[in-house]
């Protein structure tokens, strides 16, 4: 009986030391096993330090992986890259593409616990197998237009990737328009505003393009902008069945004159119906018949005077001298408007490229690529035409099309190089 009790004395002995040893708070430093040590703060930068074929388009990411960051500098030549941190200040990510075929240095502090650390990094991007950019454009570089003018691109590489690369192109104008980009081919993208531009104005075109990827193994290699003007709103309205042609500037009627408009015995000889843009003008134009040798029927060869280009398929309004009887009465041209020497002259005076000239009474439509006949196509199937299939504003500070800002790439002018007019065929 009295081990019994012995035994009961040592189980309870054992238990308060358990129970003492469990309430116990550890030392009195602060730092036994209940206490959590303060961890240093973790960073991941994509891409990997050392990487060497880094693709532009994946730009940079710089995730704190415990704590937060407090600071991150992405720089290329000695010039720091753009870029934004999440508002929980755990991810940081470049502002677009890289700059192929190019070395970047990345530093980042974070912070955790109180404690701070900085972690680096350096890569190369990759170098292209080809590239591609802006090969030539319309309007020029510093050109003054008409309100009906488009902006016509011309790439030196098919462009593959037709996403990537309109994603990189801004237009702004100073008064607010509506426009869309429409793949014309794969290696030339315009475009056309809703409604014609306001006068009076300067527009700019860029092409962020470094970095961009526009086919497989294919990059942008630098960006691009051009400026250039809108003049004076000049309309002008041919009517073949009333054989008049009336202009108007910035709104007001300056002229209204009798005209012969294309004598339609063939369809080749029909002026096309519709809006037309002027192209071009040249004083004077040799105008050869097309398809037909000389000494055959139908051949001829005029010098033209004061010729302003309306279409591929070689209408003018031009000076016609030869047919001033007809002109207001009948319509005896090979498809040209004829017009009166002294308004042939006044009128080539003050026109320039991208004025509107609008015919109508014919039954021949012009071709919606028939010079810069753009205005044919309906928005709708226009703006179709966009690789997003939509539209974008000109507002300087609007989004356009998935637009974004490249990455440490300062901006380069190419310059502008004409279009190859087509022969000159009908006076």
């Amino acid at each position: 009986m009295r081990r019994d009790l012995r035994g009961l004395r040592l189980i309870g002995l054992v238990s308060v030391a358990a129970l003492v040893a469990a309430c116990s708070g550890g030392s009195g430093d602060g730092t036994g096993p209940g206490k959590d040590k303060a961890q240093p703060p973790a960073v991941a930068i994509t891409p990997a330090d050392g990487t060497g074929k880094a693709k532009p388009e994946q730009g940079v990411t710089v995730q704190a992986t415990l704590g937060e960051l407090t600071a991150v500098k992405v720089q290329l030549k000695g010039q720091e890259v753009p870029g934004a941190l999440s508002a929980d200040k755990k991810v940081w990510k470049s502002a677009g593409n890289l700059q192929p075929n190019a070395s970047y240095t990345v530093e980042a502090v974070a912070e955790n616990d109180g404690q701070t650390a900085t972690t680096t990094s350096s890569f190369k991007t990759l170098k292209p197998s080809a590239t591609f950019g802006l090969e030539s454009n319309i309007p020029w570089s510093g050109q003054t237009v008409g309100v009906g003018m488009p902006i016509v691109l011309n790439f030196d590489q098919p462009v593959k990737d037709r996403k990537a690369v309109e994603s990189a192109l801004s237009v702004e104008s100073e008064k607010p328009n509506e426009g869309a980009w429409y793949w014309y081919t794969d290696e030339q993208v315009i475009f056309r505003t809703k409604e014609y531009w306001d006068a009076h104005q300067d527009i700019k075109v860029t092409g962020r393009f470094s970095g961009v990827k526009a086919a497989k193994g294919v990059y942008g290699m630098k960006d691009f902008t051009f400026k250039f003007k809108v003049g004076s709103s000049n309309i002008s309205t041919v009517n073949a069945r009333t054989h008049r042609m009336v202009v108007k500037i910035d709104g007001k009627k300056v002229r209204d004159v009798g005209i012969s408009a294309g004598k339609a015995t063939e369809r080749k000889y029909t002026t096309t119906n519709g809006i037309h843009v002027t192209m071009e003008k040249k004083n004077p134009e040799i105008m050869i018949s097309p398809g037909i040798e000389k000494g055959e029927p139908g051949y001829y060869r005029e010098v033209v005077p004061y010729a302003v280009r309306i279409s591929y398929s070689g209408e003018y309004v031009h000076s016609a001298p030869w047919s001033v009887g007809s002109q207001g009465r009948a319509n005896v041209s090979h498809g040209c408007v004829n017009a009166p020497p002294e308004f042939a002259q006044w009128y080539y005076n003050q026109s320039k490229w991208g004025d509107i000239v609008t015919v109508t009474g014919t039954d021949r439509e012009l071709e919606f690529d028939n010079g810069y006949g753009y205005w044919q196509k309906s928005w709708k199937d226009w703006v179709v035409g966009s690789a997003f299939d939509k539209s974008v504003s000109t507002t300087p500070g609007q989004p356009q099309a998935e637009t974004q800002p490249q990455a440490g790439t300062p901006g380069s002018t190419t310059p502008a190089a004409p279009s190859t007019p087509a022969e000159s065929t009908t006076p």
